[in-house]
């Protein structure tokens, strides 16, 4: 049975993290696009808290993980230089169990694999699928979600909804004010979240001379 298991990391700490991140590519010092996110830090962290997300579980994220990559244990430094080298939308560490992509979509599959090989050759972990609002309307994330729950694989997948895809309202374009798998049996598999970005979806806001 899993234990609570209370982050190293506080709130604070993220804050800093992002915007240090920011300080640094406002001089144009980062040659690759940058995704920072301000607003979501205290769900993030109850989440690796209660779910006990340690050594053992595989971490799925998309553009915007930094977050995710210092929950999960990957050294401060490690994922500033990580971002420097204009892997911010890319964070890699496969020491860690951490695996991140700028492609909407692209790992979805991965962590039912992962999560379907766990379980299959009995080993211990978890795996855990972030995205946004939007990207949990594709069809891929509905088919990954329903072959996770059909065959009951040890994954979970957290959708973070800002309200936004990029810069589109989603309730205008879900046509309805909640996600599609809102009360059905699907649910089980997804932690669902609302949250306020403090940043735009890319970058400052503003351009940036190199």
């Amino acid at each position: 049975m899993r234990t609570k298991n209370t982050p190293t990391l506080t709130k604070k700490d993220l804050q800093d993290f992002e915007k240090e991140i920011a300080d640094i590519f406002a001089t144009g010092a980062i040659r690759a696009p940058v995704h920072l996110r301000g607003g979501r830090e205290d769900p993030l962290i109850k989440i690796f808290e209660e779910r006990a997300i340690g050594p053992d579980d595989y971490v799925f994220g998309h553009w915007d993980s930094h977050e995710l990559a210092l929950l999960k244990g990957v050294p401060r430094e490690e994922v500033k230089q990580a971002v420097l080298d204009g892997k911010s939308i890319s964070l890699w560490f496969p020491q860690y169990k951490v695996f991140c992509s700028g492609i909407v979509g692209s790992l979805m599959g991965a962590a039912d694999g992962v999560a379907w090989a766990l379980k299959n050759q009995k080993k211990n972990g978890r795996v855990y699928l972030f995205c946004g609002d939007m990207s949990s309307e594709t069809g891929i994330f509905h088919e990954a979600v329903k072959y996770a729950f059909n065959f009951d694989l040890p994954v979970t997948f957290i959708v973070c909804d800002n309200g936004l895809s990029v810069m589109t309202n989603t309730r205008e374009v879900w046509g309805c004010p909640e996600p599609w798998f809102k009360n059905t049996k699907y649910e089980k598999k997804i932690i669902y979240f609302k949250y306020k970005n403090a940043y735009p979806h890319s970058g400052l806001g503003w351009k940036i001379k190199f």
